[in-house]
């Protein structure tokens, strides 16, 4: 899987992001320049958490027969001190269905073991950025 992120247009910070055959926008706000047409790259990164953990739960529930009819998932950054390192997100999980106590317990554990959680809190990610060859502008 590649996701290619293109300039829409020279003017703008407008930028299409394919991933596959989904096509997405970005954008940043209009208080920092932008038109404010699409998520920033921040909202993309939150959204992923919450939609990791709601699948995971879906996907949880099924294996093992819960009946957890849907989920809401609410996240909310506090990004006040990310120049000194420090993001934060709260997130607020509503879980639909007749469910017990201790299925609830359950699933709030499950929650916070979705692939994206781990992979925000506990994996060492490398980034290595390279300019292509024979670069040219248009």
């Amino acid at each position: 899987m590649t996701v290619t992120v293109n300039t829409v247009s020279a003017e703008g910070f407008r930028h299409s992001v394919q991933i596959d055959e989904h096509e997405l926008f970005a954008d940043v706000p209009q208080s920092v320049g932008g038109e404010g047409t699409a998520p920033e790259p921040h909202d993309y990164f939150d959204a992923a958490l919450g939609a990791c953990k709601a699948l995971t739960l879906k996907m949880y529930a099924k294996k093992k027969d819960i009946p957890l009819t849907g989920v809401t998932v609410e996240v909310k950054r506090d990004n006040t001190e990310e120049q000194k390192g420090k993001y934060a997100l709260h997130v607020k999980l509503t879980l639909k269905g007749v469910l017990t106590d201790a299925q609830r317990d359950e699933l709030h554990r499950v929650a916070d073991r979705c692939p994206v959680h781990k992979l925000m809190t506990s994996t060492e990610v490398s980034i290595e950025t390279h300019l292509s060859e024979g670069a040219f502008s248009q």
